[in-house]
């Protein structure tokens, strides 16, 4: 070959690789950026250190979602609620309640309020301020009149608050836009979780199957959205998912059946709320109280495990304390006269108002003057002047006497109970308390009697052990009072056994249809502790989380009823009664998601993933093996 020759194939394979070189940029660009490099979706070793930024914890609560990595310092946090566009023209629209719920219009309503409020007062007046002085007598009548006679000024002609966007109609939209979906539009508005358990209802949207699609949509939005993930790319990411304390087992399983093999996450971890609100807060033991929008659930969790004994959940929350402030703001001749509580828009403006004006400080007394306003789409800006005098403080007391909240024949009070089974699982707390010998259930039944069942160690719940008696005796999820299901043993040899499990049951039931004060709630919660130094450990470390009770002096103001309530042989006992509403100066609302996080990095956390292949092959059964507290 000539140099010639040579020279042009040089330069042909030159200009070849150089048209690759263009081909390669042109599929990069049409690709966008690199993906980064990932972990296998399942690895070879179970016991692999898994990278916490492939790890996505999500903490669905009834009214907000909070989602983002492992490694983020804050979550996402977004409405949790969908609307989905009519399937046909002329359909009914059914919208979700948010503020207003079943039993407010009894009867006996008016009444429970009227009574519940004068309990309010009674407390309110009969302590004096800290300056030793008593409080300044108003008159009810004054702030009315001076009330009745405003008249909201205009600041705007346009409000700036726009409804969302559908003349493109959207199947759905999520979170905010969901919100202010114009009510003309034709969508319905679901909340797939109310009062900490799926919102299933006899109306449209309301069946396990279109709640669970909800949730699907609304989690893989915000994934999307924004964590900026591709739900392609979820098999290569694992998710924490935090539950209540007080789970519905079939409901759990569902939503792990969806995560795993519909959005495609590669594993899971399913923790309680409150065992990661304690490593969030990074308290060893602590009584934890969640108090929510819809719901506060209260249990006792000791090192890294929450006493099933000890686990209460009241159907009242942030949202019932906002409709009580509305409901002593009309009393008051609350100037704005349109507002609705069937208007997603005016729920929002009183959920504003109440973190806004109320308060748990009972040394501010007397009238004081505000004013707020109101920005809804298609309309002015305006803005009212009001007058109020004790109803800021009334409302958030409402928490303690709940009578005031006026929700009459439903049941205000819900235990874990034992579940009624599941096929999947043979070998489940029915199959345990069958084959339990005679001795065992003597034994068994003798020690739940005298109160003295413990939980086993944190080792043996992460084997998925069932150690606690009461955990083998009594139903699922279930309201105190109703009828517990029979158990599966027969003869003389279960006679002890049905007794402690009748006194128990009377024992509950002076509770059904009673709402519990928060307090008292609490006390309750504690005595069911097994021992007298895991109920001194609980007084001295009581942890309030959620957003329903970020009310000014909230800490203080708790502190003192429990103190003044407690049993007199543990004031002697206990040194302090701490009372910790913001550890660490966290937002209390975030501390659950932060505890999930923190669990991530452990490095117990590897033995206790359930992988996407041992979940199609084995289901339901790897809770019990692999969850870290009793299944």
């Amino acid at each position: 070959m000539t140099q010639a020759e040579k020279g042009e194939t040089a330069a042909a394979a030159a200009a070849a690789e150089n048209g690759k070189d263009k081909e390669r940029d042109k599929e990069k660009e049409q690709r966008g950026a690199k993906r980064p490099i990932v972990p296998a979706a399942v690895p070879d070793s179970l016991q692999e250190q898994i990278q916490s930024n492939f790890i996505i914890v999500i903490h669905p609560g009834s009214t907000t979602l909070r989602i983002g990595r492992a490694t983020d310092t804050l979550p996402v946090s977004i409405p949790h609620i969908i609307a989905r566009r009519h399937k046909q023209q002329g359909q009914i629209s059914y919208k979700d309640s948010w503020l207003l719920r079943e039993g407010l219009n009894k009867p006996e309503s008016t009444e429970q309020r009227q009574n519940g409020l004068k309990m309010v007062d009674q407390a309110i007046w009969s302590k004096k301020m800290s300056n030793g002085a008593r409080r300044t007598p108003i008159s009810p009548d004054q702030i009315r009149s001076y009330n009745r006679q405003m008249r909201p000024a205009i600041l705007d002609h346009s409000s700036g608050a726009k409804w969302t966007n559908t003349t493109h109609h959207p199947e759905y939209v999520v979170g905010e836009e969901a919100l202010y979906v114009n009510p003309l539009d034709c969508y319905n508005v679901h909340w797939p979780i109310r009062r900490g358990q799926l919102n299933l209802h006899l109306g449209p949207g309301g069946s396990l199957t279109a709640v669970l699609a909800d949730l699907e949509d609304i989690w893989s939005y915000a994934i999307q959205k924004y964590l900026e993930i591709s739900l392609k790319d979820l098999k290569y990411y694992r998710c924490i998912l935090l539950i209540p304390d007080i789970y519905h087992k079939q409901h759990v399983k569902e939503i792990v059946n969806m995560t795993l093999l519909k959005m495609g996450f590669s594993g899971i971890i399913v923790h309680q709320e409150s065992v990661c609100a304690t490593f969030g807060s990074g308290l060893g033991s602590a009584c934890v109280v969640d108090v929510g929008d819809q719901k506060t659930s209260i249990c006792c969790v000791e090192d890294g495990v929450s006493h099933h004994n000890t686990r209460l959940r009241l159907a009242y929350g942030g949202c019932d304390i906002s409709r009580c402030f509305y409901w002593l703001m009309q009393r008051a001749g609350f100037p704005y006269r349109d507002c609705q509580l069937v208007k997603k828009t005016d729920c929002l403006l009183l959920q504003h108002l109440k973190e806004t004006f109320c308060h748990l400080d009972q040394d501010l007394s007397g009238l004081k003057d505000h004013e707020f306003q109101v920005r809804h789409p298609d309309s002015p800006a305006l803005l009212y002047q009001l007058r109020l005098g004790d109803e800021k403080l009334q409302a958030p007391m409402a928490l303690f006497y709940p009578a005031t909240f006026g929700i009459v024949g439903q049941k205000m009070i819900v235990l874990q109970h034992r579940s009624q089974g599941d096929p999947e699982d043979p070998h489940d707390e029915h199959y345990l308390l069958a084959t339990q010998s005679k001795q065992e259930q003597s034994a068994k039944a003798t020690a739940d009697r005298k109160s003295m069942t413990k939980l086993g160690g944190f080792d043996g719940d992460l084997r998925g052990q069932s150690s606690s008696a009461a955990e083998n005796v009594y139903p699922s999820e279930m309201d105190l009072g109703s009828s517990h299901s029979d158990c599966i043993i027969g003869g003389n040899e279960s006679e002890e056994m049905l007794t402690t499990h009748m006194s128990r049951k009377t024992a509950v039931s002076q509770f059904e249809g009673k709402a519990l004060g928060l307090d008292k709630a609490i006390l309750h919660s504690i005595d069911c502790c097994a021992s007298d130094d895991t109920k001194k450990k609980m007084y001295s470390s009581i942890l309030v989380v959620g957003g329903g009770l970020m009310f000014h002096k909230a800490q203080e103001f708790l502190q003192h009823r429990i103190l003044n309530k407690m049993p007199p042989s543990f004031r002697r006992v206990v040194e302090n009664v701490e009372v910790i509403t913001r550890p660490k100066d966290m937002d209390p609302r975030l501390i659950a998601w932060k505890g999930g996080a923190v669990l991530a990095c452990l490095d117990t956390t590897q033995e206790l993933w359930i992988y996407q292949r041992e979940w199609q092959r084995f289901g339901v059964r790897m809770l019990r093996e692999r969850a870290a507290f009793v299944w």
